[in-house]
């Protein structure tokens, strides 16, 4: 029976016509000078020159036929172009036989690429033995242990079903940055969804919820799951500067723009270009400060304190509050153009980021659990005939006084007061904005 043996001419194989005291004969005259194969498939990238030069050689040292298939590669490590030529040559060479040969495939010669890629073929498509060889230890059969299609298809096709399962739900791809989110309920788990899939896109986002409940770890991770993880984020409390100095730290100001102002000195908004931009406590910033930041919005440009030039800026505003903006609009204590363009941007107009009108999607987690120590105080009261309101009487969902504010990354805090307390963790208002793409 035929015993064909494809192999790539390697580089020791080209030295061994000038140096052989040193390279010995080469993987490829190695295993032909065996005398087990009936014929010689050898595959070459090399010049035409050197190719010839080695056959004349080879010849020279053994009768056995040999067939030579010039390939070109734009590069030895490039699998896929190995891989096509490979597959290709194997099929056109049994395809010309009358009766099928036993195949072996020669590791040695060539890149690592190429012998993976004849790992590949030999375990899958075309069934074949597998030698290599050496100066030491001569032509040798290579034991492969394991059967790539019963092993390893499987598995490929389980994760392809898995993926088509994630992408019938409509959940985004899995992002590491969510990891740190610590979370049980499946309510929690469609915030988080919805997070990953806001994270991909340079649109504005707002988070409100209490103090406490994570919307800083919240706007991290979108940040680091975002395109402009490798940018950087710049964080700010709107809450903690003083009114008379929100907006140098917001736009940056410029020499003698007011007293104290002895240099030129960059805002946050220039800090964080091409970005990401937290602005905790959003609801903080005063009506002139809100003017500017709108413009910055709509324009996507900023002006420094006393300065007549504006400055183009690409940064993602993620926004958070612990306060409900629409009841601040109602109130007149925030301006109503600058809630559409952060919490329902394209009702205004479009943003630099080009968003279209798409409703945004609220979320809000309210969840029921035991609380003794809730109980406890309400049973002291009866028994001291203070009373209590009956739970029948509480709004759901509204704040209630509480023996310590929930601390960030705890799983369940609880507003303590009654058996089944409502639970707000973290309570979020999620709006979500996507340029319909």
């Amino acid at each position: 029976m035929d015993r064909l043996l494809f192999s790539w001419l390697g580089r020791t194989d080209l030295r061994a016509i000038e140096e052989a005291d040193t390279v010995g004969t080469g993987p490829v005259a190695q295993a032909v000078d065996t005398g087990r194969f009936s014929h010689l498939a050898l595959i070459c990238d090399y010049s035409a020159t050197e190719a010839q030069a080695y056959l004349d050689w080879l010849r020279q040292r053994n009768q056995t036929p040999i067939t030579v298939h010039s390939v070109k590669l734009d590069s030895p490590t490039n699998f896929d172009a190995i891989y096509r030529e490979a597959r290709r040559i194997i099929a056109e060479t049994l395809k010309a036989r009358s009766s099928p040969p036993e195949l072996t495939f020669h590791l040695s010669p060539g890149t690592p690429a190429m012998a993976a890629v004849w790992i590949i073929l030999a375990k899958t498509r075309f069934p074949a033995e597998l030698i290599e060889s050496s100066i030491r230890y001569g032509v040798r059969s290579v034991s492969i242990p394991f059967q790539m299609a019963a092993d390893f298809i499987p598995d490929l096709l389980r994760r392809s079903d898995d993926e088509l399962t994630r992408l019938t739900a409509g959940l985004p791809p899995a992002a590491p940055a969510f990891d740190a989110i610590i979370h049980r309920s499946a309510v929690m788990q469609r915030v988080v969804a919805r997070a990953r899939r806001v994270a991909l896109r340079s649109i504005p986002v707002l988070i409100e919820g209490d103090s406490g409940t994570g919307k800083e770890l919240l706007a991290r991770a979108i940040h680091q799951a975002s395109p402009r993880c490798e940018r950087p984020m710049v964080t700010v409390n709107c809450g903690a500067i003083a009114a008379d100095l929100i907006e140098s730290e917001l736009f940056g100001h410029e020499k003698g723009a007011f007293t104290g102002a002895i240099s030129a000195r960059q805002g946050v908004f220039e800090a964080a270009d091409t970005g990401t931009l937290f602005l905790d406590e959003i609801g903080e910033l005063s009506k002139p400060a809100q003017v500017r930041f709108l413009r910055a919005l709509q324009e996507g440009e900023i002006t420094r304190v006393g300065a007549t030039r504006s400055i183009r800026v690409d940064v993602r505003i993620i926004a958070a509050t612990n306060r409900s903006l629409s009841q601040e609009v109602s109130s007149s204590r925030f301006r109503a153009r600058l809630w559409l363009r952060q919490a329902k941007p394209g009702r205004g107009g479009r943003t630099p980021h080009d968003l279209s009108n798409r409703k945004p999607l609220t979320v809000t987690r309210r969840v029921k659990v035991p609380n003794r120590k809730g109980l406890a105080i309400h049973r002291n009261r009866v028994l001291r005939g203070a009373g209590a309101t009956p739970p029948a009487k509480r709004t759901q969902g509204a704040a209630r006084p509480c023996d310590g504010a929930p601390k960030e990354n705890d799983v369940e805090p609880t507003l303590s007061k009654w058996r089944k307390a409502t639970v707000i963790a973290p309570k979020v208002a999620w709006r979500e904005h996507s340029t319909g793409v």
